[in-house]
């Protein structure tokens, strides 16, 4: 008796991932820290200078941290209840964060009291930042105003009152010492000038902003809010340049590099999109374990710190270059060492010993091997199959219709069966690689549970999808056909002007020569 011959799965070509520069560069990070905080990280904020140590805002605690270390090197606790927003001046020397009970609360890096304590909101203040004179900080609260204060004498200087919901984001220009940006959850984002009684300038996103970001020329404004990233030109009044629709759930943070060509964005759908400023196409993405809250890029770009929901901080650091080279130089003999000898040829007097492979057959293949048909298809039925490799299961229906016995193990199948392989057949019979198999088998349900159609709701909603399906594939078809007639028509006409053109030119070649002879 003959040995049995494995079921032979027809191997499609796979389009492998386009490989660029940034996906390169992106990679180059080294597998994550997860650091625990006590709540959810709202903020986190690198601090300008050397040695680039980042704040992380969570609960009711800021914490400090190196770069490189997993224990906060120091903390801020002087909240009576959950603190937000924590933010470094440029200089690194000082920090302000916004809190639950409507306070803004100026800290030293080196102390623990704080220096300054602003009060004037009277509900959460979400949104707190420095302007780049440094002697002033602005704040946006749940009670919809935004206020300037004074540091040196710890004084309200103006208050806007012009949104009409929570402000939860804000930004200030670093080339304007008397500009800011407030985002609202009133669907506008409004810029503010400190020698002005009233905002300079309303845009509106459309979505409750969660984020704002201005470039560092000031030139162009980001704005994100529900799935949406929009860019837009403040030098020609807000006009909206660019809106990016890549995120499945609310977008809630962004980001720059440190060269502003590359813009991060955060979302509720646990992805980081990572886009170019010159074409503002996704060029990376990053995929996290939970909903990510907030996001922030060393200024070196040598580290990437992610806040997520279920309070866990990711950190990322890059690798190094250099070991990266020693250490493949180091794997390079034990490379040769491993694969001495496989290139070698039995001379003729050599004695060869072949070890015996024992074959592993799986699962559908023993069953096809004791002739189990209908069990064979059950086994490849099995949803893992049917959905990342269901090229095995039109490989053993192919193989059945060749064994004949196809028809039988399609045969006696419950609702919930005949459900399942309607499903598979109609979504996967307009692919052309499975089409020629899926057609026959598709003939064949038909045919087997033709008298039982309308006694099952869901058994006839499968069959109306596969009428539809191939319905549409057959006017697809109709639809190219007609398309190709057209160009073959085009190719005519260009076939026919070409061998024109080439008689004319031989023709009056010809002319030529006879009238220089002539002359002659």
């Amino acid at each position: 008796m003959a040995a049995y011959k494995p079921v032979v799965v027809q191997a499609c070509p796979k389009l492998g991932e386009r490989i660029t520069q940034d996906t390169l560069y992106w990679r180059g990070y080294k597998t994550p820290v997860q650091i625990k905080e006590f709540g959810a990280v709202n903020k986190i904020d690198f601090s300008p200078v050397p040695p680039y140590n980042y704040a992380v805002t969570a609960s009711s605690r800021v914490h400090i941290y190196g770069r490189y270390s997993q224990e906060p090197i120091k903390t801020f606790s002087r909240f009576r209840d959950a603190a937000y927003c924590a933010t470094f001046r440029a200089d690194g020397r000082l920090l302000a964060a916004g809190s639950e009970e409507g306070t803004v609360r100026l800290f030293d890096i080196g102390g623990k009291a704080p220096l300054r304590q602003f009060e004037g909101h009277a509900k959460p203040v979400h949104a707190v930042g420095f302007l780049s004179d440094k002697y002033r900080i602005f704040s946006g609260g749940d009670d919809y105003s935004s206020n300037l204060w004074d540091i040196p004498s710890a004084t309200e200087i103006v208050s806007y009152s012009e949104h009409t919901d929570y402000v939860r984001c804000g930004c200030a220009s670093k080339v304007n010492a008397d500009v800011f940006i407030t985002g609202s959850y009133d669907h506008t984002v409004k810029l503010f000038d400190a020698r002005t009684k009233s905002s300079v300038m309303t845009i509106e996103h459309g979505h409750p902003v969660e984020s704002v970001l201005l470039f560092p020329s000031g030139g162009l404004l980001v704005s994100a809010g529900g799935r949406y990233v929009k860019v837009w030109d403040v030098l020609k009044g807000g006009q909206l340049l660019v809106s990016l629709k890549n995120h499945h759930k609310t977008v809630t943070c962004l980001c720059l590099n440190s060269s502003g060509q590359r813009l991060l964005s955060g979302s509720l759908d646990r992805h980081v999109k990572i886009y170019s400023t010159t074409s503002y196409k996704v060029v990376h993405s990053f995929n996290y374990a939970t909903s990510i809250l907030s996001l922030a890029l060393s200024p070196e770009d040598e580290t990437i710190v992610v806040g997520m929901t279920n309070g866990v901080l990711n950190v990322k650091h890059r690798k190094p270059e250099e070991k990266n080279e020693e250490s493949q130089k180091r794997r390079q003999p034990a490379y040769r060492t491993y694969m001495k000898g496989r290139t070698y040829m039995p001379k003729q007097e050599d004695f060869c010993v072949s070890k015996p492979v024992k074959r592993v057959l799986r699962k559908y293949d023993k069953l096809l091997r004791s002739f189990q048909s209908s069990k064979a298809l059950d086994a490849v039925l099995e949803p893992p199959i049917m959905l990342h490799t269901p090229e095995v299961t039109v490989a053993v229906m192919q193989e059945l219709h060749r064994r004949g016995t196809l028809r039988s193990a399609l045969a006696g199948r419950d609702e919930k069966q005949v459900n399942l392989l309607l499903t598979f057949v109609a979504r996967r019979v307009i692919e052309p690689r499975f089409t020629p198999v899926l057609v026959t088998v598709a003939d064949m349900i038909t045919d087997i549970y033709q008298p039982v159609v309308g006694q099952s709701a869901i058994v006839d909603k499968q069959f109306l999808k596969l009428k539809e399906a191939v319905g549409k594939e057959i006017d697809y078809q109709e639809e190219l056909l007609e398309v190709l007639g057209m160009m073959d028509t085009l190719f005519a006409t260009f076939t026919e002007k070409r061998d024109t053109c080439l008689e004319e030119n031989k023709s009056n070649g010809l002319t030529e020569i006879i009238e220089t002879n002539r002359n002659f």
